[in-house]
Formats: C-alpha cells, sequence, structure tokens
C-alpha cells in the first residue's frame, strides 16, 4: 500500500502553499551596518587617492608624452656614454680613489653619529626617559634632524668649511643621528620592561636599569639598524658629492658639466659595484648576528 494517500498528498501542499506565503510576508533581514560603512570608507578613500594623484599629476607637469619625444636626446646621451672610458691613470684609478673617500664618508656619517642618536633615543623613549620634558625635547631635536635632507646639511656645512668630504661627514652625522635615534627609541620601548621592573624593585638607578635591563636586549636590533643605515648612508654620500662634499659623487658631477658622458659610466660602474660589495657585507653581518 502506497504512503502517499490523496489526503497525505493534499496535506503536503498545503504545507508548501502556507510556506511559500510566509517567506513572502517574512521581513526582510536588517543590512549589516559595518559592512555599509567599510564600503563607504573604501570608497571614500579610493576617491581621495584619484584626487591627490590627479592634483599631483597636474602639478608636477606629469606628461610621459614629452619622454617619448624626446628620445632623440636619450639616444644620443646614451651613444656618447658607450663604451665607458676604461684608461686608468685618467678615469678608473682617480674614480677608484674617490669612492674610496666616499665609503668613508658613509662609515664616519654613520659611526660619529651612535653616541648623540644613544642619547637621544634613550631620553625619547617612554620607558627610558626620566621626565616628560626631556623626552619632548629629545623628540623634537630627532624629528628636526630627521625632517631636513642630508644634501640641505651638506649646502650649509660647504660653506661653513668649504667643499670636500668633511662637509659630507658633518651633514651625514646630523641626518643620521635624527633617522638613527627615531629608530632606536622606538626599539627600546618595544621591549619587555620585566628585567628593568625587576632592578627597580631591587633599588637599582635608572642608569643601571637601562644598562643591565633594556639595552642587552635590543642590542642586535641597534646593531642591525645601524648596518642598514650604513647602506643607506653610503648611498647619500655619493649624492653630497653632487655639492661639493667630495667623493666619487664629485667626479660624476664635473664629467657631466663638461660633457664627458663615458668617464661618468665608469664612475657609475665604480659606484655600482662598491654598492654590492657593501650590501653583501652589511648582509652578512646581520645574518651573522641572527643567528
Amino acid at each position: 500500500m502506497s504512503l502517499h494517500t490523496p489526503s497525505r498528498v493534499k496535506e503536503q501542499a498545503v504545507e508548501r502553499t502556507s510556506h511559500k506565503a510566509a517567506a513572502k510576508t517574512a521581513p526582510a533581514l536588517p543590512k549589516d551596518p559595518h559592512r555599509t560603512t567599510r564600503r563607504t570608507l573604501w570608497a571614500t578613500g579610493i576617491a581621495v587617492i584619484a584626487v591627490l594623484h590627479y592634483l599631483a599629476i597636474t602639478g608636477t607637469d606629469f606628461d610621459p608624452a614629452l619622454l617619448v619625444e624626446g628620445w632623440r636626446g636619450m639616444a644620443r646621451f646614451i651613444s656618447d656614454a658607450f663604451p665607458p672610458d676604461l684608461s686608468w691613470d685618467k678615469v678608473i684609478r682617480p674614480g677608484l680613489e674617490a669612492t674610496l673617500v666616499t665609503l668613508w664618508i658613509g662609515l664616519l656619517g654613520t659611526t660619529l653619529s651612535i653616541p648623540t642618536a644613544l642619547v637621544l633615543a634613550v631620553l625619547a623613549c617612554r620607558t627610558t626617559t626620566p621626565h616628560p620634558l626631556a623626552y619632548q625635547t629629545a623628540r623634537s631635536i630627532l624629528s628636526f634632524f630627521r625632517a631636513v635632507p642630508d644634501i640641505v646639511f651638506a649646502l650649509i656645512f660647504v660653506t661653513a668649511v668649504g667643499l670636500g668630504p668633511f662637509a659630507g661627514v658633518l651633514a651625514l652625522i646630523c641626518h643620521n643621528t635624527g633617522v638613527m635615534g627615531k629608530l632606536w627609541a622606538e626599539s627600546l620601548e618595544e621591549t619587555d620592561q620585566g628585567p628593568q621592573e625587576a632592578l627597580s624593585t631591587t633599588g637599582a638607578s635608572r642608569l643601571q636599569q637601562l644598562a643591565h635591563g633594556s639595552l642587552p636586549l635590543v642590542i642586535p636590533q641597534f646593531v642591525g639598524l645601524l648596518l642598514y643605515r650604513f647602506d643607506v648612508n653610503v648611498r647619500s654620500s655619493l649624492v653630497l658629492g653632487l655639492v661639493g662634499a667630495g667623493g666619487i659623487g664629485l667626479l660624476i658631477n664635473q664629467a657631466i658639466k663638461s660633457f664627458q658622458f663615458d668617464t661618468m659610466l665608469t664612475h657609475i660602474i665604480i659606484v655600482l659595484l662598491l654598492i654590492i660589495v657593501v650590501d653583501q657585507a652589511s648582509g652578512f653581518i646581520r645574518r651573522k648576528l641572527a643567528v
């Protein structure tokens, strides 16, 4: 005997009809307000970015068509630069000597900024500063050194001490103090405060807490950041040479002004080799510190 009797079939049909009617008359689920807010924020952000890029393009006269139209000048420049001038006495030896000066500028600009950057970093860290006034003062000094580009410092020191690498070293010391002090202060704030608090409960002075509690935890980070800044400073010392701060940047500037583009290309190749060597050496040291 079949289970689907006529009365049962009618009951199922009535149930389906009632479910459909209930579904039609049921109120719609409310929309998620958070999803709507996120969509609005995304749309607003995209619109703001688009407007900013439009203003930037119009404000800088950005026109790729001009680059395409100037292909003849680019081709002439490249043809004059190749092949590079590989004469030893005239180009390569002076270039290597100037490159060594560039390396020394980057080295001194990095290492001589360590004492000042470390003191300002300690004062600019909320967990190690002795007073809120010292914190605000140190932050302001670091912001000033960081805000002024190193090339501006170089121009200032060139007028003070004359042309030469000494002006470049002074410029890098000032700018690197601001950058390193900010990075080191943030590293100190992110460290575990447990050892420092434990030393504080034993009656240790603030200097002792810093020397035995905070600094040992961040020394690897400090060294890694310092090596990174050394890479950057070597590149920056090249640019500083363009404004008279010595090094191979000065030779590149002279070659460009005298339209000796083959000599310029040789100096650029030497700089490229220097950057590769410095990058590999600093990367090796960072890997050893991470082990």
